[in-house]
């Protein structure tokens, strides 16, 4: 069951979503170059837009610590705010020469990594913004989506070259073969709590999971969506995949047999961009 109305406020389509680390406030990136920070509880907008993008903002994830709020855009950007004041801390941080599709904090919050439209993908120290080493570049098209593993030494990415890619955080050199199943783009991937699988969507209307040390698929994809997975993510003890998609609808599914848990989860009006669960697994926000 839908909690609550829904949290209105933004001018245009809502691109990312996410829990901050406590469970009681969520962030929303939308197409309208705002973030906005909601009261979990209430559903109400916690004080102004962060404004400061000139372009689309497409993905926004909580640092683990819950101070900092990092968002990409379209303006080819990446900037970090501070949760408490919604002030931008520091510069923009810039080197990507297209749109940042996705960003994420390391599990320390002293690293970010960032996707973009370049076809690379890119790390940068959270406190002083500078690009820590040389872009990671691998990808044949658009990087879509990019996750830390829990331990923060691997990255995950998904492309529309319609791979997945692990890189070792340290060095920056791709591990292994690129994982390749997808029959179409991958839009988002994710690392289980453990770090030992991999999820990925893609539009190829399917989810799929994969052994992280291996590269290798595990079991058969998971399907239903009846149009493209937009947004993947594991529940926070690794039993449960949300998905999000074209299809107006969010889907559970079990991790280990990959079958989809209970009716799909319907009530939006249009296409699902991002699915999230709360830190303690009870709810889910879609946007």
């Amino acid at each position: 069951q839908q909690l609550g109305e829904a949290l209105q406020g933004h001018e245009y389509p809502v691109s990312s979503v996410a829990f901050s680390p406590d469970g009681t406030k969520i962030v929303s990136g939308s197409w309208d170059k705002t973030v906005r920070v909601w009261d979990t509880a209430t559903g109400q907008q916690l004080g102004e837009a962060l404004q400061g993008h000139e372009g689309p903002v497409n993905s926004v994830a909580f640092s683990p610590d819950g101070t900092k709020i990092v968002s990409g855009s379209w303006d080819k950007t990446v900037r970090v705010w501070d949760t408490a004041t919604g002030q931008q801390l520091g510069e923009a941080l810039q080197g990507h020469e297209d749109s940042v599709r996705s960003v994420a904090f390391s599990p320390d919050s002293t690293k970010i990594v960032s996707g973009s439209e370049d076809y690379t993908v890119r790390v940068w120290d959270t406190a002083t913004g500078q690009q820590l080493g040389e872009a990671l570049q691998g990808h044949e098209s658009y990087v879509s989506s990019v996750a830390f593993s829990p331990d923060g030494t691997k990255i995950v990415s998904g492309s529309w070259d319609n791979t997945v890619r692990v890189w070792d955080t340290a060095t920056g050199q791709q591990l292994g073969e690129a994982l390749q199943g997808h029959e179409d783009p991958v839009s988002s991937v994710a690392f289980s709590p453990d770090g030992t699988k991999i999820v990925s969507g893609s539009w190829d209307n399917t989810v799929r999971v994969w052994d992280t040390a291996t590269g290798q698929q595990l079991g058969e994809a998971l399907q239903g969506h009846e149009d493209s997975v937009n947004s993947v993510a594991f529940s926070p003890d690794g039993t449960k995949i949300v998905s999000g998609s074209w299809d107006n609808t969010v889907r559970v599914w079990d991790t280990a047999t990959g079958q989809q848990l209970g009716e799909a989860l319907q009530g939006h009006g249009g296409s699902v961009s991002s699915v999230a669960f709360s830190p303690d697994g009870t709810k889910i926000v879609s946007g």
